[in-house]
This record gives structure tokens, sequence and C-alpha cells, in this order.
């Protein structure tokens, strides 16, 4: 019998740990990758298996091309089957630096661009490589990518080239695979946003609230179900954009 497979970078916690249980649930078994968060990556593993689905872990660091390679070998051995098929490949894992770009170091540009950029290229490459006809890659952008946030250089050019690189990837690889993307507004805040901050930035929005990760997952479902689309970006973002 045949097994589809889906791949998820940064799945242990927040949004990819949502994009991985939806994937669990639409019948996939889950390769997980982690970089440190093990103890949630573990936990995430049992609600996938919780569910009847397969979930494999992989550790790297995909900022490290070497590493990068190494899941591919880990994943090659996984599919070895021949009924074991790599469907998804779903580029969530990044890091977000903030600073004045007359503050930021080289340090935090490479690392901004190498995980949220280079990383997705390499993922892409070796995944197109095992896919067959009817893959799928999404890349997980931000609408930070049309805001040009001026706090966040690093983080915002890196997710606006991820944008141009699924519309050159969607390309190259049609007609078998697709590639699209998935740009989220506020939903998670992150460990240096106060409550009372976070407030106010959401107050801020048309729909006066944070997405729900279930309304990421969604957008994925979304993707994932409808095989016309392909080089698009689709913001879910409360309007953020518009404001």
């Amino acid at each position: 019998m045949t097994r589809s497979f889906a791949l998820v970078t940064g799945g242990a916690h927040r949004l990819g740990r949502d994009f991985a249980l939806s994937l669990a649930r639409m019948d996939y078994d889950i390769l997980l990758h982690f970089h440190s968060a093990e103890d949630d990556a573990q936990r995430v593993k049992a609600e996938i298996e919780a569910l009847g689905r397969q979930a494999h872990l992989l550790k790297a660091d995909l900022s490290n091309p070497e590493e990068v390679h190494s899941i591919f070998e880990q994943i090659t051995f996984i599919l070895r089957p021949s009924a074991f098929i790599l469907r998804v490949l779903v580029n969530s894992a990044a890091v977000m630096s903030a600073g004045h770009p007359r503050d930021l170091t080289l340090e935090d540009w490479d690392s901004a661009l190498n995980l949220n950029l280079r990383a997705p290229f390499l993922m892409a490459q070796a995944a197109a490589r095992l896919m067959t006809s009817g893959g799928l890659i999404v890349n997980v952008s931000d609408i930070g990518a049309q805001k040009a946030w001026s706090r966040y250089p690093a983080y915002t050019v890196s997710k606006s080239a991820l944008e141009s690189l699924t519309k050159v990837l969607a390309r190259a690889f049609a007609p078998s695979i697709r590639v699209n993307a998935i740009a989220p507004g506020l939903v998670y805040p992150s460990d240096a946003v106060t409550p009372e901050v976070w407030e106010r930035l959401t107050a801020r929005l048309p729909l006066q609230r944070p997405a729900r990760g279930e309304e990421l997952a969604s957008a994925l479902e979304f993707l994932v179900r409808n095989e016309y689309v392909t080089g698009q970006t689709i913001v879910v973002d409360g309007g953020y954009s518009l404001v």
C-alpha cells in the first residue's frame, strides 16, 4: 500500500506544529524536522501518532548545507520501500532577528539569509529529486515581505526573496511539482513581545485579532487539495496588508 509522506521543517512548535498536525489529519505520514527543541518535537511526534500516522524526527541545523544533505540521506533511508513517497515539503523553519540596518551585524544578516532563504532552496532542490508527479512545496513567508519592516531588515529581505524563489521554482518544477507560499500576519507572539504590545498590534488589524494556527493550516490544506494553484503567495493576515 502506498504511503504518502510530508516533510515539515521547524515542526516542533508554533506554525510548524500546526502544519504537521494538519497534514497528519489529511493522512500523511510526517517527517518532522527540528533544530534544538527535542522535547517539543517528541510531543508533536506523539500527537501525530495519536492520529494514526507515522512520525519520524529529523534533527538538523538547516543553515548548514552539510546537515541538509544529512537529512535527505536519512529521508532516503526512511522512504526505501518503493511504496513510500515524499509528496509534500513545508519550509517553515526561520529566524527573526531585530535591529536597525545601521547596527545589524554580518553574522545576523548571514544567519537570516542562510536559514530563511538558502535552506528552503536546498530543501526544495533535494525534495524535488525525490518527488514524483503531484508533489507540492510550500514556503512559509510573512506579511513582512510586503511591509518593509525596517526593524527586521534581514528577515524582511529574506522573506521577500523567498516569495521570488517560490515563483522561480514553480516555473522550473512545473508541471510535475507545484510550488507556493503562505504569508501569515500576526499569529503567535514572540518571546520578546509583551502582552500589552501584542494586544496593541492586533487591535490595529481590520479583524482586530491574531490568526489562529488552524486558520493558517487551512491555507495549507487548500494548497494540498487544489492542484491548479502554483507560483502563488497566499496571504492570511487578517487584513494586516491593508494598514
